[in-house]
């Protein structure tokens, strides 16, 4: 059963893997690129899919599992299983540019539609971190059920949905809350889950049931159990929607179920111990990571036949398909709350940082700031050194070159606060231009605190002389969930 073998893998994640010599930058030309996770190599290959060969090796973390690529193409966030973190690849040089503390023993990985938030299962410890992809930083951790696999984020953005192993179900988070909003019950250790392009549907891989679950993402409820082979794990479903693929990690198969019928059309046979799978962005192929023969086998969709196997690392796992832009500038806006709370009535500070964290440096062309109000906020001054600004509209304007990975001199915004301004308010500002791709966006959140009082002496204060004034107050204790054991891996 896939739970005994899983606890086996936590020994390999434990071992003194190979250690890996730094590698230079290497650019890659602009392309469709599929990254693969390493497990015993602590690296990913990425594979140019225009020629199936290994385009360059890049050393990550260790014991790397899961790989996701930005809508963007510009960064595949890879999980690092043994030491807890996620490495931040830059896919236009193919070197590591941040790497992220999160929970332990980090599996699964996806990133919303719009780039800006990356979601990380940790297995060990129930819960998802969830990464600012601007800041690189785990800005809200969400409970889940127990031993946390896959992870995906509805094309739609509105949702996430993660497999819990032991828990035989399915969390279903709001991702504009970062709250679990739904709890699906499915097969025995769910392990992958993918989501239609449409956003109505999501597909489970049941491991010991050898099922794939279909999920009405409108009620939260299976409405179809499909057999597929043996010990399925990875899913991926097709460009138009229309096919899903399963991976039958003891069958050495690709199951092919038809979403119209929910029924399996076609049976591929791949590489030894299959794990996941990505199909690529014009649909036509689908990349499956073979763990025991360090291959993955390339299947054309529409004969449903493998027509390239690319040798790669040690034990590849996941794997991530994403379309390399040319290199171009990226400007991040980073913006802050000076003293980190406001008081009604008064004034208060706002700091904001432009930062270029893309692959050349700006062109020259006027890059622009606007920064958009709450009500009960007024802009009373807006300034930074070589910056030109107004407050109507509130912005400001410069044009001179900033290099890749620096920073603008910050800007100061000062405000008034209104007397009956709400409890938090939440502040938005973009910026463009400089030849960047996109927009930088950033939004401070404040908390807003009544103008300071006098204190009434104390025996004037209404509860002085209660029967209970004075007691201290006592928590109540929590409780520990003990730990399982289960760890998911290869057969």
């Amino acid at each position: 059963m896939l739970r005994a073998l899983v606890a086996g893998l936590v020994l390999v994640a434990g071992l003194a893997l190979p250690m890996v010599a730094p590698q230079p930058a290497h650019a890659v030309p602009p392309g469709t690129y599929a990254y693969v996770a390493n497990f015993n190599d602590d690296t990913v290959s990425v594979i140019d899919t225009a020629t199936n060969t290994v385009a360059v090796t890049v050393p990550v973390g260790d014991a790397p599992w899961g790989v996701a690529v930005s809508p963007n193409g510009t960064r595949a966030y890879v999980t690092n299983r043994a030491d807890a973190t996620v490495s931040v690849i830059n896919t236009a040089t193919d070197t590591v540019v941040a790497t992220v503390p999160v929970g332990l023993e980090p599996l699964g990985v996806a990133v919303s539609p719009d780039g800006t938030r990356a979601y990380v299962t940790n297995f060990s410890a129930d819960t998802v971190s969830v990464i600012n992809t601007n800041t690189n930083t785990v800005v809200a951790t969400i409970p889940v059920g127990d031993a946390p696999i896959g992870v995906a984020v509805s094309p739609n953005g509105t949702r996430a949905y993660v497999t819990n192993a032991d828990a035989d179900t399915v969390s279903v988070i709001n991702t504009a809350t970062n709250t679990v909003v739904a709890t699906i019950p499915v097969g025995g250790f769910p392990f992958g889950v993918a989501v239609s392009p449409d956003s109505t549907r999501a597909y489970v891989t049941n491991s010991d049931d050898d099922t794939v679950s279909v999920i009405n993402t409108a009620t939260n409820t299976v409405v179809a159990t499909v057999p597929v082979g043996d010990v399925p794990q990875g899913v991926a479903v097709s460009r138009d929607g229309t096919r899903v693929y399963a991976i039958n990690a003891d069958a050495d198969t690709v199951s092919v179920i038809n979403t119209a019928t929910n029924t399996v059309v076609a049976t591929v046979p791949v590489g030894d111990a299959p794990r996941e799978v990505a199909v690529s962005p014009d649909g036509t192929r689908a990349y499956v990571t073979n763990a025991n023969a360090d291959t993955v086998s390339v299947i054309n969709t529409a004969t449903n036949t493998v027509v390239a196997t690319v040798p790669v690392g040690d034990l590849p796992f996941g794997v991530a398909i994403g379309a390399v832009p040319r290199p171009a500038p990226a400007l991040t806006l980073i913006k802050l709350t000076a003293g980190w709370t406001f008081t009604r009535g008064g004034q208060g500070t706002y700091t904001l940082t432009v930062t270029n964290t893309g692959d050349l440096p700006t062109d020259g062309s006027t890059v622009t700031l606007t920064d958009t109000l709450p009500a009960g906020l007024t802009p009373v001054s807006f300034s930074g050194t070589g910056w030109t600004c107004t407050l109507t509209p509130l912005s400001c304007t410069r044009s001179d070159i900033l290099a890749i990975g620096a920073s603008y001199p910050p800007l100061t915004l000062t405000v008034q606060i209104a007397p009956d301004v709400p409890k938090q308010v939440t502040n938005t500002a973009t910026v463009t231009g400089g030849g960047a791709t996109g927009t930088g966006i950033a939004t401070a959140t404040t908390t807003v605190d009544r103008k300071h009082q006098p204190k009434p002496p104390h025996h004037d204060r209404p509860d002085h002389g209660k029967p209970d004034h004075g007691k201290p107050w006592h928590g109540k204790p929590g409780h520990d969930r003990p730990d399982q054991g289960h760890r998911p891996g290869p057969r």
